[in-house]
């Protein structure tokens, strides 16, 4: 059994203790795909190009609202007079920022993935996290660096 291969079933076994559904089906289809010999070339694509379509999809689902009627320009207007939708607002300028410098980071040191993932998979596992963390925890990384780097 290659290493890969192990860790994956690791990943598995922690995935079904935790009850982390979306883990637990990540994983089993990169199983899939590795034992019915696709995975040369889906991982390179799915890799390359996952990232993107995962944040299309996450995207797609927070339009819904918007493309279902539900939220229209009047709950936009009154959403805006609360501080909590300023809050949330800003908010999303930060994490878009940080998720930009996040693909930097991971661009220039692909080492750092390594961790990010680990600590992703962690968080997923045992506090019922959500797999968005890599994006916004490589840019927070990178603004941590950057500050490290000015004090060092």
């Amino acid at each position: 059994m290659s290493q890969s291969l192990l860790f994956l079933v690791l990943l598995l076994a922690i995935s079904l203790i935790a009850k982390n559904q979306s883990l637990m089906l990540a994983i089993v289809i990169l199983l899939v795909l590795k034992v019915n010999g696709t995975a040369d070339k889906v991982f390179s694509l799915i890799q390359s190009k996952g990232i993107n379509w995962g944040v299309t999809m996450i995207t797609v689902a927070v339009l819904v609202p918007i493309a279902t009627g539900e939220i229209g320009f009047k709950e936009l207007t009154d959403s805006l007079k609360s501080p909590y939708a300023w809050i949330a607002l800003i908010s999303g300028v930060i994490v878009a920022i940080l998720g930009k410098q996040g693909v930097t980071l991971l661009a220039e040191s692909p080492h750092i993935t390594t961790s990010l993932v680990i600590g992703t998979v962690l968080a997923i596992a045992l506090f019922k996290g959500v797999a968005v963390g890599p994006l916004i925890g490589a840019g927070i990384a990178y603004m941590a660096m950057k500050v490290f780097g000015f004090f060092h």
